[in-house]
C-alpha cells in the first residue's frame, strides 16, 4: 500500500486540517500518516484557539515516521508559525519524494491560522523544496505580493512564486468570478486550466482535502497534471456531498467518492430496470431514427466515463421497443454530454432520455405540465459541442433545468425531444405523464 504524510493542524470539528487530509488519503486508497503541529479549539463558525505543539513533540512525531515508514508523498498544511515552518523544511530538505504545500493562512471563516513571519519562512524556506505549492487566491497574494483581480495576474503571481523554486504552482481560483471554477496549474511557463461547475457555498476544508487528494494521488505514481484533473474532480463530488456538521458552514465529505463507486453497480441496475419499463411502455412513436438512451451520471460526474447508459440504445422492433444492449458507465458520448451539461448547472438532475420529435409528442409535454425549453441549431457557433451548448441555451431560456428540451433539427440532425429527471425513475415518470396525454392509438 502506498503511504502519505500529512503535516498540519488538528480540527476539532473535523472538517479541515489533518482529519480532512486523512479521509483523503483513504478516498484515493492510500495509508495516511500524520504529524500534528497545533491544537485549534474551532467549529464551522469561528477558531477559538490556537495551541502551537512545543517544537521539539513535532520534531519528535516527524522522525518516528521518517525512520520507518516509505512514504511515497508528503502533504503540509496548518504550519502556523516560522519556527515550525523552520523545522519542518529541514527535515523534509533529506526526503526524497513528492511534497504538496498547502500555504494555509486562514479559515474558511475567515480566523487567522498563522503568526506573523510564516510567509518568509514559507518563501525561503518550504516553498523551495516543494513539489507542488496550491495556495489559493488570499494566499497567491501574500506569497507573491500581486493583487489578484483575474487570470492574467493568476499567472503573474504564479510565476512569482516559481521563482521561488518549486516544481510547479496551483492557483486555485475559486474566489474570480463565474459560473465555472477554474484552478490554474504552471509548470515552468506552462498554464494548464483545470474547470467544475460553480457551487453556491462557502464549505469548509476544502483546501486542504483538495491538497492531500493531490499527494495521495501522486503517491499512486500518476504525473501530476493527471493527478491535479483527477482531485479536481473528487473534490467537487466533495463539496457537493457536503455535510452540515454545525450550524455554520458545511463541510466537505473526501469520502464521498468512495460512497458514489460502491453505488455504481445499483445505478446500473436501476437502470437496467427502467430499459425493460421501457420496453413495455414506449412505441414506434416514441423511438427516434436513431433510437432513444437514458443517461444516468453519479453526484458530481465531469467526464463521459461516469455516466451510464445502454450501449446498444433503445431501438424499433416492429411497432414495439427493443433494449439491445447493456447498461454501462462511458457507453454513450451523446446522452453523456446531456447529462453532463443539466448537471453541471443543478446537480440533483442526473439523468435524461430522448424521444422522438413530432407536434403530437411536444404538445403532450405540454399537456402534462412539464416545463418546456428549446434551442435553435441554426445559431449553433462553429467549434461546439451541439448538446453542450443547445443544452445550456435552453436552460438560459427559461432560467432554470427544465424537464423537457427539444429541438427541431437542422442539417443532417434529427429533431429531438430530451426529457431530463433526477434518476430513472423520475424520468419515466415523466414519460408516462406525456404518454397518458397522446391521442389513444
Amino acid at each position: 500500500m502506498a503511504n502519505a504524510l500529512t503535516i498540519a493542524g488538528s480540527d476539532s470539528v473535523g472538517g479541515a486540517g489533518l482529519q480532512a487530509d486523512l479521509k483523503a488519503f483513504e478516498a484515493v486508497g492510500i495509508h495516511g500518516c500524520s504529524v500534528i503541529t497545533c491544537v485549534t479549539s474551532q467549529n464551522t463558525r469561528a477558531v477559538s484557539s490556537i495551541f502551537p505543539l512545543p517544537l521539539p513533540v513535532i520534531a519528535s512525531q516527524l522522525e518516528s515516521v521518517l525512520e520507518d515508514v516509505r512514504l511515497d508523498a508528503i502533504k503540509t498544511g496548518m504550519l502556523y508559525s516560522a519556527e515550525i515552518v523552520n523545522l519542518v523544511s529541514s527535515r523534509l530538505r533529506k526526503v526524497n519524494t513528492p511534497i504538496v504545500v498547502d500555504p494555509v493562512m486562514a479559515a474558511t471563516t475567515g480566523s487567522s491560522l498563522h503568526r506573523e513571519g510564516l510567509v518568509e519562512s514559507l518563501v525561503t524556506r518550504l516553498i523551495p523544496i516543494s513539489t507542488l505549492v496550491t495556495p489559493n487566491l488570499s494566499e497567491a497574494t501574500k506569497l507573491s505580493g500581486v493583487l489578484i483581480r483575474d487570470e492574467k495576474s493568476v499567472k503573474k503571481a504564479a510565476l512569482e512564486i516559481l521563482e521561488m523554486g518549486p516544481k510547479a504552482v496551483l492557483v486555485k481560483g475559486g474566489h474570480l468570478k463565474g459560473s465555472t471554477v477554474r484552478d490554474y496549474l504552471f509548470v515552468g511557463t506552462r498554464m494548464t486550466r483545470f474547470s467544475s461547475p460553480r457551487v453556491d457555498a462557502e464549505v469548509h476544508g476544502t483546501g486542504c482535502a483538495l491538497a492531500s487528494l493531490i499527494a495521495g494521488n501522486l503517491a499512486l505514481g500518476f504525473e501530476l497534471d493527471e493527478a491535479v484533473r483527477m482531485s479536481k474532480g473528487m473534490i467537487y463530488k466533495a463539496i457537493l456531498a457536503r455535510e452540515m456538521v454545525g450550524a455554520g458552514v458545511p463541510c466537505a465529505n473526501p469520502l464521498a467518492v468512495i460512497r458514489i463507486e460502491a453505488g455504481k453497480a445499483a445505478m446500473l441496475g436501476d437502470l437496467e430496470a427502467a430499459g425493460r419499463e421501457l420496453e413495455t411502455i414506449m412505441d414506434a412513436s416514441l423511438i427516434p431514427e436513431v433510437g432513444s438512451n437514458m443517461g444516468y451520471a453519479v453526484l458530481g460526474a465531469l467526464e463521459q466515463d461516469e455516466v451510464a447508459a445502454f450501449d446498444g440504445r433503445i431501438v424499433r422492433i416492429g411497432q414495439g421497443a427493443r433494449k439491445v444492449g447493456c447498461a454501462r458507465f462511458g457507453a454513450s458520448k451523446h446522452v453523456a454530454r446531456i447529462v453532463l451539461s443539466i448537471s453541471s448547472r443543478e446537480p440533483d438532475k442526473r439523468c435524461a432520455l430522448n424521444i422522438k420529435y413530432s407536434e403530437e409528442n411536444l404538445d403532450a409535454c405540454k399537456k402534462a405540465k412539464l416545463s418546456v425549453s428549446s434551442f435553435d441549431r441554426r445559431y449553433e457557433p462553429k467549434g461546439v459541442s451541439s448538446m453542450t451548448w443547445g443544452v445550456y441555451k435552453a436552460i438560459e431560456g427559461i432560467g432554470s433545468v427544465p424537464d423537457v428540451i427539444f429541438d427541431r433539427g437542422g442539417v443532417g440532425k434529427e429533431p429531438m425531444i430530451r426529457l431530463v429527471g433526477q434518476d430513472p425513475e423520475d424520468v419515466l415518470s415523466k414519460l408516462k405523464r406525456i404518454i397518458s396525454k397522446r391521442k389513444p392509438r
